[in-house]
């Protein structure tokens, strides 16, 4: 009994501490991807893709055992492919290396709703999301970038947004909106700097 209980003691003391060094390695990735300046959503979505290969069961130490999990996911081919590049951040970072499984993406043509659809979606949300989605629409911004608008870049009175912080490269940009959004902003709360809050954009994503 002493010998079992002290083999138990040792296997979960192992565990313990892997489990502390996998913490580590994507406090590191991650601590890399902000030095590099890569995008917060980018280093949000890496993190979420690492902390799922844990949860379904992945010891981030062993690239077979990753491998297993991925496999086993009933993912998209995109999800697939950012969790696949996620983990090979992860190793590169941590310098280890795999041999990176195949992805093919099949590329669909996308549903594009008219617009009485679009406005139907829209009457039918809440004000914060009607204009977040209101705003989408004049300006075919991204989320991302929509999100991060403060109240000093609209001018109510000309009816003007200005985007300076695009994403992914983009040039910044600027527009006439039309009298309804700019009502919808108007009618907003103006309880922080953001137009949209300061909380994360996986609510309005969802």
């Amino acid at each position: 009994m002493v010998e079992v209980e002290t083999r138990i003691e040792k296997q979960a003391a192992g565990a313990t501490e892997q489990t502390s060094d996998i913490k580590g390695k994507i406090v590191s990735c991650i601590w890399y991807m902000e030095k590099q300046g890569y995008a917060k959503e980018t280093i949000r979505t890496t993190n979420g893709a690492l902390r799922i290969l844990q949860q379904r069961g992945a010891n981030l130490l062993d690239t077979d055992s990753v491998k297993e999990v991925i496999m086993k996911q009933k993912w998209s081919d995109n999800r697939r492919k950012n969790v696949i590049n996620s983990y090979n951040l992860f190793l590169k970072v941590n310098g280890m290396h795999w041999e990176k499984p195949k992805c093919k993406i099949t590329r669909k043509i996308p549903f594009i709703p008219t617009e009485q659809e679009i406005d139907a979606l829209i009457a039918g949300c809440n004000k914060k999301l009607a204009t977040f989605l209101q705003l989408l629409k004049e300006t075919a911004m991204r989320c991302g970038e929509a999100k991060r608008l403060k109240w000093t870049d609209i001018d109510l009175e000309r009816r003007i947004i200005i985007l300076n912080e695009p994403e992914k490269n983009s040039n910044p940009r600027i527009w006439n909106t039309s009298h309804k959004l700019t009502a919808m902003l108007n009618a907003l709360p103006k309880t922080s700097p953001k137009i949209f809050g300061e909380g994360p954009i996986s609510s309005l994503k969802s």
